[in-house]
Formats: structure tokens, sequence, C-alpha cells
């Protein structure tokens, strides 16, 4: 009988090179959010994914980025702390661009680890099979990396691979969560996520950043359906205005579209009740955003 793995990796990388995108597709469920707005991750999503011979708990970090303010600092903060909880460390890059200063800016940072640093590079589908290698010997200039797998985590190319080689590199250990658990969240995080990315879906860029939403109740009233009321919290009227739309029409169709995500996750008919609110510069206001359950204590 094979030993059981299992372990913890971080996936790193610039703002939308596809990790939420990955969790994803290994966990089998939509507990990450995914937009093409850049800053759409502001936690650490833990992904669990359990296998027969193996458990591996995915961290989601924030993109890295430089912080403009209070979310921005704790995202970066959550980013960089990751590095060295775990077993080991995904380094997603967009393999249809360029290596920017971003990318340079991280493998600094990864230079001074000891845990195993895979490279990963996503969005396969994107390139000519001619074109990975260049790419390829482009980033063995900069750095050792332990492992380098092509993949697309959209369309699932070579993911069943990665995840056998990140396998391999795992120590023998327990199950830390139950076979049905798929993250660390509790549901009403995961439920105040998918709400955001629905209206990061609907909105200019405008809005992105000024959005967080709060889930206010979540009570089951019988065995077939949850009410949930939540609160979309914006930083000015006009954005406001621009959330609920001409005669309420976004917000309804913001509430049908998470409704329906709501209910893949929960398993059952789902109420959903949404309200917008302005609350003024929330995003530096520690305590504001603690509430939103953003920030866990920091010492």
């Amino acid at each position: 009988m094979t030993a059981h793995k299992s372990g913890f990796v971080t996936i790193i990388g610039r703002p939308n090179v596809g990790k939420s995108t990955f969790v994803n597709r290994v966990i089998g469920h939509k507990i990450a959010i995914m937009s093409d707005k850049a800053q759409t991750t502001r936690n650490k999503i833990q992904g669990v994914m359990t296998q027969e011979d193996a458990q591996i708990i995915f961290l989601d970090t924030p993109g890295i980025h430089k912080p403009k303010h209070k979310l921005g600092d704790y995202m970066m903060r959550v980013a960089t702390n990751t590095l060295s909880e775990i077993d080991a460390i995904m380094f997603m890059v967009n393999v249809n661009e360029d290596i920017g200063r971003g990318d340079e800016y991280i493998i600094e940072m990864l230079k001074s680890v000891k845990t195993p640093v895979f490279l990963v590079l996503n969005k396969i589908d994107l390139v000519h099979p001619d074109e990975l290698m260049p790419r390829i010997e482009k980033y063995k200039k900069y750095m050792n990396f332990t492992e380098i797998v092509p993949i697309s985590a959209l369309e699932g190319l070579n993911v069943e691979h990665f995840i056998n080689v990140i396998k391999s590199y795992l120590p023998e250990g327990p199950k830390y969560y139950p076979d049905n658990q798929i993250s660390d969240h509790p549901e009403q995080f995961v439920v105040s996520e998918l709400i955001r990315e629905k209206i990061l879906h609907l909105t200019n860029e405008e809005i992105p950043h000024a959005i967080g939403v709060n889930v206010d109740r979540m009570i089951k009233e019988d065995e077939e359906r949850v009410r949930i009321e939540a609160t979309i919290f914006v930083e000015r009227d006009s954005q406001k205005g621009i959330v609920i739309g001409k005669g309420g029409k976004k917000l309804k169709e913001v509430g049908k579209r998470a409704r329906q995500d709501i209910e893949g996750l929960l398993g059952s008919k789902v109420y959903l009740e949404l309200w917008v609110k302005v609350q003024k510069d929330w995003r530096n206001k520690v305590n504001f955003i603690r509430q939103m359950g953003y920030l866990e204590d920091q010492d």
C-alpha cells in the first residue's frame, strides 16, 4: 500500500495569471473568484484537494503588487508570509506575456526560500508549441527552479500531470481535513466572494477595488431553501448608483448570477437579498476590513 502524502502549497504570481482558475479547476468547485480585473483575490483562499493517496491544501495568495492602502498592505503581507509556512511553492506566470518587473520582484523573493519552487507556465492554450521552449529557457536564466511545468488551468491541459509532480515532493502525512471539505473559509465568506465576483463582471473600471461584500444573515429556512441577506459596500455615492443600475437592473442581474453559483456551492435553493451602502474610504479602516473577513489578527 502506498503512503499517504499531504501538504500545503502556496500559489504565488502577478495579478491575473490564473491562480484562482487553477484552484477552482483542481478542487472541482468554485471557491476562488475569477475576474479579468487585477487584484480580485484578497485573502488566502485555501482549497483542499483530497485524493485516495494524497491531500493537498492550496493557498491562493493575492497577486504581488505595490500596496496603495491598508487593505493592499495586508494583501502583500499575506502573499509573502505564506512562503515560510508551506511544503512547496507554485510560481505561476502567464506564458503568453513577457517576463515583467513584477515577475523579477517575485523571483528575487523566491531565491531566498529553501522550499521547493515549481515554475508553472499557465495559459499554454494561447501560445504555439514552438514558442514554449524559448520562453522556458528565458526563465531558467533567472533561477534554478525545482521543476518547470507548462499547463492550461482553463482547459485542464497537463494539470493532472502537475498534481502528480507536486505529490512526489510532499511529505508523508495525515489528512488535515475531512474528505468532503473543499475550503477552510466559512461558507459565508465564499458566498460574499461569489457576489463580489458578479459585481466585478458587470461593472466598469471605476468600481473593482471599492467593492466589499458582507453576508449579514445566512439561515436555513427549511430542508430545501437557504435565505441569505448581504450588504454590498462602496466608497462613493456615484459607485452606489453604478452597482444598482437604472431601475435596479444591474443589482438584479448581480443577484441572479450570484444565486446560481451559491446554489451550486450549497446544494440547495437560495433566496438572496442584496443591499448597497456607502462606507467612505472603507479600505483604510482596519476594523471595518476585519469585519469583512479580510484581516486575520496580526501580531
